[in-house]
């Protein structure tokens, strides 16, 4: 396979959850508890390509969880195409790697074949790959191994207003100053405040 190409510029879209407001740029959540396409320990980053991918692939489907919806900017990145079966041919990987039940491989102990794929990746000098979406069919994913870090790709986040929390505590004391705690005020302070806590 070819040396990858490095893609400019790409806009993606993130959903998670508002208590980590003030970290939209960090994969410690997937590091923790292991993802789709990395084995716990390993930070990951999960992003979408569309808007409303992003809020359907954090929701999963089910319940309509409040989420903090943060736009971000990826530059200088290498990305795997798994939606496009050349590129599948090329990495010797097969379609059905986007239905399997990578969850399920992760709780008994072993080691899902999206790992094993991600591995094989990652060696051809990657920093993350695209993939199909499970919960918004047409949408696209990203998910990102390597970025702000040396020579690894550079990830920011679009802020321009400065509303996103600078830290835990900042995120706390906008909760203590948004109303009086009656209705009115709580109303009040939902409608005042800056709109992260969505």
């Amino acid at each position: 396979m070819p040396e990858p190409e490095r893609i400019d510029r790409l806009t993606l879209w993130r959903a998670y959850v508002p208590r980590w407001a003030h970290d939209p740029l960090s994969g410690a959540g997937a590091a923790q508890f292991g993802g789709r396409w990395n084995a716990v320990g390993q930070p990951c980053l999960y992003a979408a390509l569309e808007l409303s991918t992003a809020w359907a692939e954090y929701n999963q489907g089910f319940v309509q969880h409040p989420a903090t919806i943060a736009q971000l900017t990826l530059a200088g990145v290498r990305l795997a195409d798994l939606t496009k079966p050349d590129v599948l041919a090329e990495l010797n990987v097969s379609n059905t790697v986007h239905t399997t039940e990578w969850r399920d491989d992760l709780d008994a102990g072993r080691v899902p074949a999206t790992h094993r794929v991600a591995n094989r990746i990652r060696r051809k000098r990657f920093d993350g790959l695209i993939y199909p979406s499970f919960m918004s069919p047409g949408g696209t994913c990203v998910a990102l191994w390597r970025w702000n870090d040396g020579d690894a790709p550079k990830l920011s986040v679009v802020d321009p207003e400065g509303r996103l929390p600078k830290g835990p505590a900042s995120a706390r004391g906008r909760r203590r100053l948004s109303g009086s705690g009656s209705p009115s005020g709580l109303l009040l302070g939902l409608l005042s405040a800056p709109p992260e806590p969505l």
